[in-house]
């Protein structure tokens, strides 16, 4: 019942319900089936529910039931929202997600008014899976403005937190630095790109470790006005393993003069993987251009991390306008010029930009998104992309650092910088690290 093709028989583009003696799917005519599979309201062949109508239908149905204000009618404000299910594909399985009870009263909630249609009411609300699909659904329709999909869980885990602090001072004090610090710097990186899982986890122990500090500081009777450089001291050595969150804690406490400046341990910089070898770089390059068995979308991030150093957060946020094909060179735009792909590369990227009508997912196949994720205008996550890299064989990280650093060795480090968008004081260092001088790139040879 859902084989759909052209009947051999009649040549008939329509539902093939049918079997011929030797397997083949036909259509009912040519099958001699008596009863017909039309949907009563549009007409559509297919597998026909309650009432004799389609899936579609049937959907159309539920959700104007679900959504209705109390007029009889969907209330206007989900209108967009009906339109991205409806336009969805699979129509079964949004019919079976409309059949979680969660899903009714989230969806029945705000239509009556009795859950605000916000992102801190929905968020009140749980299981909190479901509110986050759901509010996903909501922004991507234009129903309720675009908001980090990490930002509003870190608030809410964020009043669940400080409503466990007994001391008021301490809850206020702490309840400021999340405000005026971690929340501004959130935001700040929201606004270039998706925040990570890894980045809110880091703000929620920055808040545990600070909560840790005040509470041992007053065991000692002191408050954090009164702090001297041996509470610090010992505090480090007290607490060796969990004393690094706190220190963003007690710079801003320094910083906004709620506390004496003190000398505060530097902080350990742990040293990045070491690179891959050129000729090991190459070998995993040849590797992804020429191996069709490997997902054809990890080969082009992996080709755009071993050339161009491309890190994977910036390659998820690249869309179909960022590359630009004139038949003859392709250019992909990850700086200033944009960077021309070679032609083994080149095929690859224009392989993978026709495929993009054959993703499994409306709202996918609809998207600018170069790497799109399954959300309607979302992009793959980093961490998936990372970890579809390493399933094929590419260490991002280790990839990259190998790349950039052949690529300043080739050309002056300010101009690879630019063109790759990357920093130019990074690409300097990296000048240095490889071996490099700068020597041979006079004026006279630069021009030439």
């Amino acid at each position: 019942m859902r084989i759909r093709g052209r009947c051999p028989y009649c040549d008939t583009d329509r539902l093939l319900p049918g079997r011929h003696t030797d397997g083949t799917p036909i259509c009912r005519d040519c099958a001699g089936i008596v009863r017909d599979f039309f949907c009563d309201r549009c007409g559509f062949e297919g597998l026909l529910l309650g009432g004799r109508l389609c899936e579609h239908r049937t959907l159309a149905g539920t959700l104007a039931r679900l959504l209705d204000g109390g007029t009889g009618r969907i209330a206007s404000n989900f209108l967009p929202l009906v339109k991205v299910l409806l336009e969805m594909d699979r129509s079964k399985s949004r019919l079976a997600w409309l059949r979680n009870p969660n899903v009714v009263r989230l969806l029945r909630g705000p239509a009556t008014g009795s859950i605000p249609l916000t992102h801190d009411g929905l968020h009140q609300e749980t299981p909190w899976r479901t509110v986050t699909h759901l509010l996903d659904l909501l922004m991507d329709s234009g129903v309720v403005p675009r908001v980090d999909r990490q930002l509003l869980p870190y608030q809410r885990w964020l009043t669940e937190r400080l409503a466990t602090i007994e001391e008021p001072e301490h809850q206020q004090l702490l309840l400021r630095f999340a405000i005026w610090h971690q929340l501004r710097r959130l935001r700040a990186k929201a606004e270039k790109a998706p925040l990570g899982r890894s980045q809110t986890n880091r703000t929620k122990q920055e808040v545990t470790q600070a909560d840790a500090f005040l509470a041992w500081l007053a065991s000692r009777g002191r408050t954090i006005g009164r702090c001297q450089q041996a509470d610090t001291d010992a505090w480090r050595t007290e607490s060796l393993a969990t004393h690094s969150p706190s220190r963003s804690f007690l710079r801003w406490c320094m910083k906004t003069g709620r506390m004496p400046r003190l000398a505060l341990p530097p902080a350990v910089i742990t040293q990045g993987p070491e690179p891959l070898h050129q000729h090991r770089r190459l070998a995993m390059l040849r590797r992804v251009l020429n191996d069709d068995s490997l997902p054809l979308r990890a080969r082009v991030a992996a080709a755009l991390v071993l050339l161009y150093a491309q890190p994977v957060s910036r390659i998820v946020r690249l869309t179909i306008d960022d590359i630009t094909d004139d038949e003859t060179t392709i250019t992909v735009r990850s700086g200033e010029p944009p960077s021309p792909l070679p032609e083994p590369v080149a095929d690859l990227m224009r392989t993978c930009i026709r495929s993009r009508q054959h993703l499994p997912y409306a709202g996918s196949r609809s998207s600018q998104r170069l790497f799109p994720g399954r959300q309607p205008g979302q992009p793959m996550s980093p961490v998936s992309l990372q970890v579809h890299l390493r399933e094929i064989g590419v260490p991002p990280q280790r990839g990259r650092t190998s790349a950039i650093r052949q690529l300043v060795l080739q050309a002056p480090a300010p101009v690879i910088a630019k063109t790759l968008g990357h920093h130019d004081k990074a690409a300097t260092r990296l000048v240095t690290e490889a071996g490099g001088t700068w020597s041979r790139y006079a004026l006279g040879d630069h021009q030439r």
